[in-house]
């Protein structure tokens, strides 16, 4: 099944200056970018993005780390476009992230994990129009 999904270059990997190589990881697997744009959050959207994890000890500091400098986000479309992601970006830990995932190469350790993907349907479903309009996402 053909999905979208959303995933973030977050600000560490910006900083590497690592943009251009993770695009290369999706696009190499055949993904499709189908929006994307260079962007800075402030906490208070950081927050809003993740209010999901609202309860658990890691959010605050995860709000003041992705508003802490710019990130990229960007719509990919593919078969099982979800779970493709996720496989090329490896464990959210750098440490059990697989060989030449992105996370492996990237990452510096838990919380400074270079990317962010959408963990299911309905929380692309979310994630996605939260970064994008329709008209952000021409059709190819």
């Amino acid at each position: 099944m053909v999905q979208r999904t959303l995933s973030i270059i977050k600000p560490d990997a910006v900083q590497k200056n690592a943009v251009g190589a993770i695009l290369k990881y999706f696009e190499d697997a055949g993904l499709k970018i189908r929006a994307l744009k260079m962007m800075k959050l402030s906490t208070e959207e950081a927050k809003a993005f993740y209010i999901v994890h609202r309860e658990r000890p890691f959010y605050n500091e995860l709000a003041t780390f992705m508003s802490e400098g710019p990130i990229v986000p960007l719509v990919l479309e593919g078969e099982d476009a979800i779970k493709r992601v996720r496989d090329i970006m490896g464990a959210t830990n750098p440490k059990d992230a697989a060989p030449g995932t992105i996370r492996a190469t990237f990452a510096t350790n838990i919380e400074r994990n270079a990317v962010h993907g959408s963990d299911s349907e309905k929380s692309a479903a979310y994630e996605i129009p939260f970064f994008f309009s329709a008209l952000e996402m021409p059709e190819i």
